[in-house]
């Protein structure tokens, strides 16, 4: 049994969509019931009794889970959350792939990749690095097998959960201006969701990946802001009008707005050049080719004009 944790995410239903590809009977976990061709079971990660019963009997567990975004609510709840999921999965033997993102590595010079040391610039940043430490541990002194996939920010179809989406796709979908945080003249990478899904299963299945980090597929092309609302909004037959959010603004709209109060401490990902390498796996495995940006783009723009 390949069991999902976080099956009502796009990430958590990616994953379920290849496995099930692949012939894999798929168990999804969420707190809701989540209706799909895989079975259900309800369980809240923050409730260990619940996710050890879920996640008995499965060979991986695909860790897609998020918390909501107020560091208040991560400070208190990714402590217990990862430690149940490593207990769970202890018991039952299971592997565990853990979706991360790059939040620990803090401000960057140059390209992010497996070997960036975990230098967190923000209280969320110090978080994920607490999480991904312990999982780290608990692969060299606890017995548990499994890998870290992280990926750049996200996009792609049906990506609600993108900062690229609320201010870029759906402000155009709506012949709004899109918005761009911090500076529209420095490079961002994206990961197109489709891919990370794909590389989490190969991960998941291939016995080469445990007790390592690795960077989802992710093209290489470097792209501006400035470069990525002009390719967007050209899909979407809009014109390429851009509204860039500095600090002020976004502390000013953060007191009406609260996920902008949380983005505000992030924008350092936004002010300076944000590059993200994952020649690593491209070079491991081979079987991911990371999708070009302007297909990506075409994809997400059809789908959000709909």
């Amino acid at each position: 049994m390949q069991t999902i944790i976080g099956i009502n995410g796009i990430t958590g239903k990616g994953v379920a969509a290849e496995l099930l590809h692949k012939g894999f009977k798929v168990k999804g976990i969420s707190r809701r019931d989540t209706p799909g061709p895989w079975t259900h079971e309800k369980g809240d990660v923050l409730n260990k009794e619940q996710i050890m019963q879920a996640v008995a009997g499965s060979e991986v567990v695909y860790a897609c889970f998020g918390l909501e975004y107020d560091i208040k609510v991560w400070r208190r709840d990714w402590p217990v959350a990862i430690e149940n999921v490593i207990e769970a999965c202890l018991a039952a033997n299971a592997k565990l792939v853990f979706i991360d993102n790059v939040y620990m590595y803090g401000l960057v010079e140059g390209t992010m990749t497996e070997e960036t040391p975990m230098r967190p610039t923000s209280e969320k940043g110090k978080v994920r690095m607490a999480v991904a430490e312990r999982i780290l541990d608990a692969f060299k002194n606890r017995g548990l097998r499994g890998t870290i996939l992280r990926a750049a920010d996200f996009y792609g179809p049906d990506c609600e959960k993108s900062m690229i989406t609320e201010t870029v796709f759906k402000n155009l979908a709506k012949g709004k201006t899109a918005q761009w945080l911090g500076k529209t003249d420095k490079v961002h990478a994206f990961t197109y969701v489709p891919d990370l899904c794909k590389a989490a299963v190969t991960l998941g299945l291939d016995a080469r990946a445990d007790g390592q980090v690795w960077h989802a597929p992710t093209h290489p092309e470097v792209l501006t802001g400035k470069q990525w609302v002009e390719i967007i909004a050209k899909e979407m037959g809009r014109k390429p009008g851009i509204m860039a959010l500095g600090s002020f603004m976004v502390g000013l709209l953060g007191l009406f707005i609260p996920i902008l109060r949380e983005i505000r401490e992030m924008l350092y990902q936004y002010k300076h050049d944000y590059r993200f390498s994952s020649e690593k796996y491209e070079r491991t495995f081979g079987d991911v080719a990371p999708t070009p940006y302007p297909e990506g783009i075409q994809a997400t723009a059809q789908f959000y004009k709909k």
